[in-house]
């Protein structure tokens, strides 16, 4: 509860938001985002209402929405990685019109396991949801490896 509220007063500081744009900024190998801001960077996560209604209820997803779906994962990885110190890599299987499933694995162990639908639509209402979301799949993720550390330390 006072994670929750931490996040609602100040989500560009939590965790997970700072390993996005860590994810983010790794991807600039020329340095073309270098003089943007790290919310910038994040904000095509943020999809309020109004930016939701402007999106077709049915649509195929475009490669930039595949490739931020896939960074969000990655950096969701990567903070599960620092606190079990499990490596833990990201498996997408996606069909052409935006349903899937999303699965991270540590040794033999699906870490985390979700059904994508509606990719094409994917965001969060604001900063502080996609923080929340975030941490949670996080923190589901480490208390799997804790519940079956021998599986997924194989």
């Amino acid at each position: 509860m006072a994670e929750t509220l931490e996040l609602e007063a100040n989500p560009a500081e939590a965790p997970f938001i700072k390993e996005l744009i860590k994810v983010w900024r790794a991807q600039d190998s020329h340095g073309a985002w270098e003089s943007k801001k790290d919310l910038d960077l994040i904000e095509p996560y943020i999809l309020d209402k109004e930016k939701r209604r402007a999106l077709p209820i049915v649509g195929d997803p475009d490669p930039e929405t595949l490739w931020r779906l896939e960074l969000y994962y990655n950096a969701i990885c990567l903070s599960i990685e620092k606190a079990t110190g499990v490596m833990i890599s990201p498996m997408m299987k996606m069909s052409h019109e935006g349903f899937g499933r999303m699965v991270l694995i540590g040794g033999r162990l699906i870490v985390v396991n979700k059904q994508l639908r509606d990719v094409h639509r994917f965001g969060f209402d604001s900063l502080a949801k996609l923080a929340e979301e975030g941490a949670k799949q996080v923190q589901a993720g480490i208390e799997m490896i804790e519940k079956f550390e021998p599986v997924a330390r194989y």
